[in-house]
C-alpha cells in the first residue's frame, strides 16, 4: 500500500511518478523498496490519468445515494465508449496485480 501512497503524493506535488522517483519516496520513508513492485506500480500507472481515476474513484464511494437519482444518470453512464472501459478495466487490473 505505501507504493500506491507515493504515487499519490507524488502526484499531488506534481512530480512525474516515475520508478525513480517512487523509490525515493519509499527511501525517504525508512523503507526498503522492492524494486518488482515499484516497476509494476510505475508501469501500471504510465497509462492512467490519476486525476481521473480518482474522480471515478470518489463517484463510486457515493453510488449508494446515485443510485436514487433518476434514470438519465444511467443513460449517461451507457454512453462511454467500449474502448475506454476495456483500458480502464486492464489498467484496474495491473494495479489489482500488485496486491495479490
Amino acid at each position: 500500500m505505501e507504493y500506491v501512497y507515493a504515487a499519490l503524493l507524488l502526484h499531488k506535488l506534481g512530480k512525474p511518478v516515475n520508478e525513480e522517483n517512487l523509490t525515493s519516496v519509499v527511501k525517504a520513508t525508512g523503507a526498503a523498496p522492492d524494486t518488482v513492485k515499484i516497476k509494476a506500480l510505475a508501469s501500471a500507472l504510465s497509462e492512467v490519468n490519476i486525476d481521473e481515476a480518482l474522480k471515478n474513484a470518489s463517484a463510486m464511494a457515493m453510488a449508494p445515494v446515485a443510485a436514487a437519482a433518476p434514470a438519465a444518470g444511467a443513460a449517461k453512464a451507457e454512453e462511454k465508449p467500449k474502448e475506454e472501459e476495456k483500458k480502464e478495466e486492464e489498467a484496474l487490473q495491473g494495479l489489482a496485480s500488485l496486491f495479490g
